[in-house]
């Protein structure tokens, strides 16, 4: 049996942003009297991708987006930058990081670990808006 929804995240700046709460809010129907599933999450962006990591320290969120910068530069000799200096930049990151992610799903609830949460890594400067398609399978 499978549920789908497509729904879209607030907008954000450039970062990493805990968005498990915005995303279980969008998927609790879906998740309700599944007692063995899997949830598939993918964003309908090249700029943008989603990854789960640690979920306490805000820290992280620091630390990645940082590291991020670090392996992919901006101050790369560019040549796609149609939409400006962080056009190609964000999609070599979306494409390091990632379009979908997977968690399984038991008795109604994602089964993530204690410390982790999902986060929507966002690449661009400038606030967007985020399509993301849940799909769940039990």
């Amino acid at each position: 049996m499978g549920w789908q929804k497509t729904f879209t995240l607030g907008r954000r700046a450039k970062g990493c942003h805990l968005v498990t709460e915005e995303i279980l809010n969008h998927i609790e129907p879906g998740l309700r009297n599944v007692q063995v599933g899997m949830l598939f999450l993918f964003i309908q962006h090249t700029s943008a991708a989603l990854t789960i990591n640690e979920n306490y320290d805000p820290d992280v969120r620091t630390d990645m987006n940082m590291a991020l910068d670090k392996v992919v530069p901006e101050s790369l000799n560019w040549l796609h930058t149609d939409e400006g200096p962080d056009d190609s930049v964000s999609h070599t990151k979306a494409s390091l990081v990632g379009s979908t992610i997977s968690m399984p799903i038991t008795n109604g609830r994602l089964n993530l670990g204690t410390w982790q949460g999902i986060y929507l890594t966002e690449f661009r400067h400038l606030p967007h808006a985020r399509r993301v398609v849940a799909t769940i399978i039990s």
